[in-house]
């Protein structure tokens, strides 16, 4: 029997509301497993506080299964949380439906436009949206940005959905939605304003002006490991809930979400599930980019050529566990003080999530999209790193594991596909298997930050240690390492 209705599970695991007492006021783009375990999961618990039509329609933008698993079900899913203090379940009724944009964006645009829709959330993950940072606005060049370019009105991509749906609320003289970008992108509000104001002012230079007088992007920071659901997570739903539950998923029991407090139309009563509202998005932000993203990119390609499939096992392994928490303590001592931060205790914070066992977390898969991951997480730490005087081998070390994955070589793993939106482009660059050539290509990259590129100890550094890595197990390089 497939999961459909809140009457086939146990009561002790129902929504403290009813879902159906409430009507949809937020639209999300990007329907995957992070929003089920982080924005949905949060706005659940605001509707049990407070109530409010707050309800969500999620939007999955290339592939139906999203969607596929959740209509079904009338939009219930169960929510898997495990830590070292035990597992937490629940079903989840934040979710009114789900439907895929991709082919006919008409059924996404008009809930978009309708008028009850007072926000409109993402998690696209950064290389969805067709961002130029150094223009501050969008990327033209970009396949999804230049097809709605072409035609605006039948959008497929981000920037053109945004768009398009606004000119319609403003042409029926509707208030704009708050739009909520919750993926790791620094100062991700400013970053997609600047993108989607560019992208109206290439077709309606009067739309441009609206939406930049008119809509609030607010900053978000967000923060949970979700790993893919396997069988073992839908079995293990079945039976808690007794029923077939095809969109079921685990993540861990942390969650965190810091959130900027620009919402003209309202908001679900997030704060009463644990949400921070703050003026200060950005020092949290670049906080958990370089200390959990920072060090879990670093770990993801140690740890997968030196054999370990999951971050639990990487913790497991004594030598990597030390470069995890040096790569914490370094990254730490970039930042700027937080008040009511401490960012010793965050560390060793992270430190435990990592070590969670009951989490199945593949470096693999952490390992994914590294030039659109890099500068964010690890390079744009240097800068501040040599301004205080902190010693950069964390960084050089991350640097070159993620080189050396590049490469493609074998000498210590089997063969794997370099996921990464630049592939072909990183590929040429490594297939030389020489350590000073594949550096000195990436010194040239577009995605280093010119700074970088010229500091001349820092890639001497990499260069160094991705020689080592290039021709020796990385677990041998991995013991010294941690000896250094």
């Amino acid at each position: 029997m497939r999961l459909a209705s809140l009457t086939q599970v146990p009561e002790a695991l129902r929504p403290g509301y009813d879902p159906q007492a409430h009507g949809v006021g937020i639209v999300h783009l990007g329907l995957g497993a992070f929003h089920k375990a982080h924005q949905a999961a949060l706005t659940d618990l605001a509707l049990a506080a407070e109530g409010g039509d707050w309800r969500i329609l999620g939007v999955s933008l290339r592939s139906p299964k999203a969607s596929d698993e959740l209509h079904p079900q009338n939009g219930l899913y169960t929510l898997i949380a495990k830590g070292a203090e035990g597992t937490e379940a629940r079903v989840i009724g934040a979710i009114a439906d789900a439907i895929c944009s991709a082919g006919d964006p008409e059924p996404a645009l008009a809930a978009m436009a309708a008028p009850g829709t007072r926000i409109v959330s993402l998690t696209v993950t950064e290389k969805a949206y067709g961002l130029d940072r150094a223009a501050h606005g969008c990327d033209p060049a970009h396949p999804a940005v230049a097809a709605d370019l072409a035609n605006p009105a039948a959008p497929q991509g981000v920037l053109g959905l945004l768009t398009e749906a606004l000119r319609r609320r403003r042409d029926a003289g509707l208030a704009p939605f708050t739009v909520l970008c919750c993926d790791n992108l620094p100062e991700n509000g400013v970053l997609l304003r600047g993108a989607v104001v560019d992208f109206a002012r290439r077709i309606d230079p009067a739309l441009a002006d609206w939406i930049a007088a008119e809509v609030a992007f607010p900053s978000t920071m967000v923060d949970r490991i979700t790993p893919a659901a396997t069988p073992a997570t839908l079995a293990e739903a079945a039976a808690l809930t007794g029923c077939e539950d095809l969109a079921a998923i685990e993540t861990e029991t942390f969650v965190q979400w810091v959130i900027e407090d620009n919402f003209p139309q309202g908001r679900p009563a997030w704060e009463k599930a644990g949400a921070i509202f703050t003026d200060n998005v950005t020092a949290f932000e670049t906080m958990k980019l370089r200390m959990l993203n920072g060090s879990h990119s670093m770990l993801a390609y140690a740890g997968f050529h030196a054999g370990c499939p999951y971050v639990r096992d990487v913790m497991a392994a004594r030598s990597l566990a030390k470069l995890v928490r040096r790569h914490l303590a370094a990254a730490a001592a970039t930042l700027p003080e937080i008040p009511g931060i401490d960012t010793a205790a965050y560390a060793e914070a992270l430190a435990k999530r990592f070590e969670n066992p009951e989490i199945a977390h593949e470096t693999f898969q952490i390992a994914m999209d590294g030039s659109e991951k890099m500068p964010q997480r690890v390079f744009s730490a240097v800068a501040d790193a040599r301004a205080k005087g902190v010693d950069c081998r964390a960084f050089t070390f991350a640097t070159a594991a993620w080189a050396r994955h590049l490469s493609g070589a074998t000498h210590d793993c089997d063969a794997y596909a370099l996921r990464d939106p630049r592939a072909a482009e990183l590929q040429a660059m490594a297939e030389v298997k020489e350590a000073d050539e594949i550096v000195a290509a990436l010194r040239r990259a577009a995605f280093v930050p010119p700074a970088l590129a010229a500091d001349e100890a820092f890639w001497a550094e990499v260069a160094g240690l991705l020689a080592e890595m290039l021709f020796e197990p990385m677990r041998d390089v991995i013991a010294r390492e941690a000896a250094f």
